[in-house]
């Protein structure tokens, strides 16, 4: 798995986009904070820009590096959440700019995979994590569900191997009102 990490976090350095697994479903990455690499997720995803795409970070001690200030009850919330559940936070930082949708939220999700851990810990920022299809089809729930036209379009895929989902479904999805309040977007 080492050798995997050292190339992946490598290839995201320089700019290029990954097809991988995550504790979820089979993901489209990049460096979170590159702007050219985010604009080509789109591009293959066929995705407006307007919509925004989550993150991936490796353990939450880092979500304070990119979001302004971090909602009270983040720190006792997400710490203790035990399923994939991704979080929207006000007012992001440290991110390229067609990461942060018109409203300046950014989701984020702490990696549950062993494989996603150790890449971003490597690669030592976020990566995007948008589901492997066109905007508007299924979620790909396994890696033998990913159309041709996503395959071709990245510049590596992740063996399957380094997959060791068994949720095989988008995350669930909250939303901070402010520093007491959250409110759920998807079950």
């Amino acid at each position: 798995m080492e050798e995997e990490i050292e190339r992946c976090a490598e290839l995201l350095r320089n700019g290029k986009v990954l097809l991988y697994p995550t504790d979820t479903v089979w993901g489209i990455g990049c460096d979170a904070t590159n702007e050219e690499a985010v604009r080509r997720i789109y591009t293959i995803k066929q995705r407006q820009e307007s919509k925004s795409m989550l993150v991936l970070l490796d353990k939450f001690e880092r979500v304070p590096l990119y979001v302004e200030k971090l909602p009270l009850i983040a720190w006792d919330l997400v710490p203790t959440t035990e399923r994939p559940t991704t979080y929207i936070y006000p007012r992001a930082r440290n991110f390229a700019k067609n990461m942060i949708p018109a409203d300046g939220t950014i989701a984020i999700r702490i990696a549950g995979s062993s494989f996603c851990q150790k890449l971003i810990s490597k690669f030592g920022k976020p990566i995007v994590s948008t589901s492997a299809n066109i905007s508007g089809t299924a979620a790909p729930a396994t890696f033998s569900d990913i159309t041709a036209d996503i395959r071709n379009a990245v510049d590596h895929i992740v063996p399957e191997r380094f997959s060791d989902s068994t949720d095989f479904k988008p995350s669930r999805i909250i939303k901070f009102m402010d520093d007491y309040n959250f409110c759920i977007v998807r079950e």
